[in-house]
């Protein structure tokens, strides 16, 4: 059965830092994944992806620099390290298959986590 499940959200304080992980129940170096989030009141965005074999990475404009995804193929988890965390970053954040991974983010997801809530806040 295909499944995600994901970790590490919590309370931080701005500026401070946290780890995402979605551990998936499959070979995930041959599947495009990604990382989407929904803050409060607003639709769902894509955030980060990473095409099948590495091919491509993208990061939304609101977290490149700050965060970096990456994926551990052996264990058939990704991650996802959140730096210099600010109040707007507060949302669920999910992981999720995609059909594919391109320059323009992720695409036609497929396959959920469950979410994780992530609260900036002093």
């Amino acid at each position: 059965q295909v499944q995600l499940v994901e970790s590490g959200g919590g309370l931080v304080q701005p500026g401070g830092s946290l780890r995402l992980s979605c551990a998936a129940s499959f070979a995930i170096y041959y599947t495009s994944i990604g990382w989407f989030r929904q803050a409060p009141g607003k639709e769902r965005e894509g955030v980060s992806c990473i095409s099948s074999r590495d091919s491509i990475t993208y990061y939304a404009d609101s977290v490149k620099g700050r965060f970096t995804m990456s994926r551990d193929n052996a264990e058939n988890t990704l991650y996802l390290q959140m730096n210099s965390l600010k109040p707007e970053d507060t949302a669920v954040y999910y992981c999720a298959t995609l059909r594919s991974c391109s320059g323009s983010g992720p695409e036609r997801p497929g396959y959920w986590g469950q979410g994780t809530q992530v609260i900036v806040s002093s």
